[in-house]
């Protein structure tokens, strides 16, 4: 009987495209890269099943057959492919869109050698020096994280203070995975992380280590994908894998212990392009299909993470002091409007800031200054008609670049020359707020004795950029650090004496109802990184608004009680996690066209779903890369039928999509938004 194979291949397609097996040719197992006719060319594909049964005569002889098998490509293991079976339907994208995203770019252009069968396993033989001895503190925490594993409880959540050495109880876990002879992956959700962590995890580890990230190269990546499976003695001793989200794909055999390190973190969200995948479902998934651990860390939880650990479904450990008996920081805070009143700023430092940097310097202690806007200032202002000069393909002001005299789109990433005047009315323009490339220039001018660095997406552009920056900062050859949320993500340094936060309020002045969250996450993270050795670190926020609550519960460390308001908040609205969200995002370059669309899909979902579809939201960026955004949310409540729920959403999207005035219409479909 002949034998037909579903292929995967790399398009936004539905499952795959069937195709029969040539007599005379082996067929191949799921998991195995075929070449295969499609159109007028030929493309590589990934087996997804192979099957037998009878086909229509008629749709039968329309089947082609496959071009070869790629005997010397690495196969993609059933854990792989059972990840992309999830992704995609839980997603709502296609597998050729999963299939894209999990090989590296190398592997679609040439073949790789192929990886022999892995040995029987043989126990670690202990680290290429020691690991740290855990505190009593420390080894508490790894105890009952075991025990909850112990008990069947798969997936714990490790609430551990900022510098409470979290690291070291993952490295204490980590050698008892690699002495049964099984694997390790360890995410973390920047690729800064990954460099910081890189040099402690070898010097214990060796060649053991295997790094994976976007910013490697594709003949990296292929390198990484190709080397995790291979069968040499250092890898049947087992292997650790540390990586950012896209490190979840790797073909990593025989897991053990997957470690998300900083679970809150958003960064371990895909916004663009689809798999829109959030990395620490996806790891969990991952883990359950090998039977492995799971240990979630962070000193901030995500509120859907602790509300799973209060249920019971998730064990929860905490660790509530810091490594060394070091107490956490102080936090002051500086009343913004009360220092402009009495002209006691300068530039954007207030005057009792400044006396204090000034003493830490002296001490000769080190210095982080955090602000979550890059580039000179968000926009420069006409002096005359008040206009800023805006993108020309998205609907957003540009930020001002001083130091190459330039605007640039923070969206799309066009850039242009400054005008020398405003072309509305021939003005003068002037720079409005302020971001890390101005603070740097602010600092410089206040002490310019002092040695600074800056760490943003445009100083870390160079794949070095994170090594050399991190490194000049931890070997003190930097006094202060200026930098964006990159700096606040598990990074230590020693001799970090003084944080500051130079403007509090946009990150809990954001209309979403994530934002007294996020905004607390970021707050004690950064000033996790005050302190972390020796004396007690401090933490000076300025804010025109120092009675709010997010920042008096920073003042206290009490996550407890942000959880605590959180959680009755989202109960009575309906919000995650006693609700599911999913957002549909239509694209068109016209407006008129896509708000019909929106508007025609919202009353047909309203009749299927009722009141848990939005209205039509016209968002605060409305242009995007030239195309006019509507968006539309759907709430799907905590035991309904989801996947029932995602059936009927993409009979709706496609009913509407068929209507011909709506065909160029794009509609992208984001599951659990963050």
């Amino acid at each position: 009987m002949t034998a037909f194979l579903d292929v995967i291949l790399p398009l936004a397609i539905g499952e795959g495209y069937t195709y029969s097996v040539p007599e005379g040719t082996e067929v191949p197992s799921p998991g195995t890269r075929v070449l295969v006719p499609l159109m007028k060319k030929e493309v590589r594909g990934v087996v997804l099943r192979v099957h037998t049964e009878p086909i229509d005569e008629a749709w039968k002889s329309k089947i082609r057959p496959i071009s070869s098998v790629l005997n010397d490509a690495p196969p993609v293991p059933k854990e792989q492919l059972s990840l992309w079976q999830w992704m995609s339907s839980y997603y709502m994208c296609s597998l050729g869109e999963v299939m894209a995203a999990a090989l590296p770019g190398g592997l679609d252009k040439r073949l790789a050698s192929p990886p022999a069968r892995r040995r029987a396993a043989v126990p670690y033989d202990g680290p290429i020096e020691p690991a740290h001895t855990l505190s009593p503190a420390q080894a508490k925490s790894a105890d009952e994280i075991e025990a909850f594993w112990r008990s069947g409880k798969q997936i714990v959540l490790l609430h551990g203070v900022t510098s409470g050495g979290k690291t070291d109880i993952y490295i204490h876990l980590i050698e008892k995975i690699l002495a049964t002879g099984k694997n390790v992956l360890y995410l973390v959700p920047e690729i800064a992380l990954t460099t910081q962590l890189t040099s402690r995890l070898q010097t214990i580890f060796g060649d053991r280590l295997l790094v994976y990230h976007s910013r490697l190269t594709d003949a990296e990546r292929e390198k990484a994908y190709r080397d995790v499976q291979k069968n040499d003695v250092q890898c049947a001793k087992g292997r650790v894998v540390l990586g950012a989200r896209s490190a979840v794909f790797l073909p990593v055999p025989e897991i053990g212990l997957v470690i998300v390190d900083e679970e809150h973190e958003p960064s371990y969200k895909q916004s663009e392009p689809a798999p829109r995948y959030h990395a620490r479902a996806a790891a969990i998934v991952l883990a359950q299909a090998h039977g492995a651990q799971v240990l979630l860390g962070t000193a901030t939880p995500s509120i859907e993470s602790y509300y799973l650990a209060q249920k019971g479904v998730y064990g929860l450990v905490s660790l509530t002091e810091r490594f060394g008996g070091v107490q956490l920081p102080s936090i002051t805070t500086i009343d913004l409007g009360r220092q402009y009143t009495r002209k006691e700023m300068y530039g954007h430092f207030s005057d009792p800031l400044v006396a204090r940097i000034r003493e830490v310097l002296r001490e000769k202690k080190q210095v982080i200054l955090f602000q979550n806007r890059r580039g000179y200032a968000p926009q420069l202002q006409c002096t005359a008609c008040g206009q800023p000069p805006r993108c020309v393909q998205c609907d957003v002001p540009m930020t001002f670049h001083k130091r190459e005299n330039e605007l640039r789109c923070h969206y799309c990433g066009y850039r242009t020359p400054v005008p020398a005047v405003c072309p509305h009315c021939g003005g003068a323009y002037k720079a409005v707020g302020f971001g890390t490339e101005r603070i740097e220039d602010e600092i410089q001018t206040l002490f310019p004795e002092a040695r600074v660095l800056r760490m943003d997406l445009d100083t870390t552009r160079n794949r070095s950029a994170y090594q050399e920056i991190i490194n000049a900062f931890s070997r003190h050859e930097c006094d202060i650090l200026v930098g964006t949320q990159m700096i606040t993500k598990g990074l230590h340094f020693d001799d970090v004496r003084l944080v500051a936060v130079l403007n509090a309020d946009p990150l809990f002045n954001q209309p979403d109802f994530r934002a007294y969250e996020r905004a607390y996450q970021l707050l004690e993270q950064v000033a996790g990184r005050a302190g972390r050795k020796g004396t007690q670190g401090e933490v000076w926020i300025q804010t025109f608004n120092p009675a709010n609550d997010i920042l008096q519960i920073v003042a206290r460390h009490d996550y407890r009680a942000l959880y605590e308001a959180q959680i009755a908040e989202r109960k009575m609205f309906a919000y995650p996690p006693f609700c599911r969200l999913i957002r549909l995002q239509m694209r068109d370059h016209n407006a008129v066209r896509v708000h019909a669309y929106a508007t025609r899909l919202q009353q047909h979902l309203a009749r299927i779903f009722g009141n848990r579809v939005s209205g039509v939201i016209v968002p605060s960026v409305e242009r995007v890369q030239a195309y006019v955004i509507r968006e539309l949310t759907l709430r799907i409540e905590s035991g309904a039928n989801i996947a029932e729920a995602k059936r009927r959403l993409r009979e709706a999207i496609s009913y509407i999509s068929s209507i011909s005035t709506n065909k160029n219409v794009k509609v992208i479909v984001d599951v659990d938004p963050v």
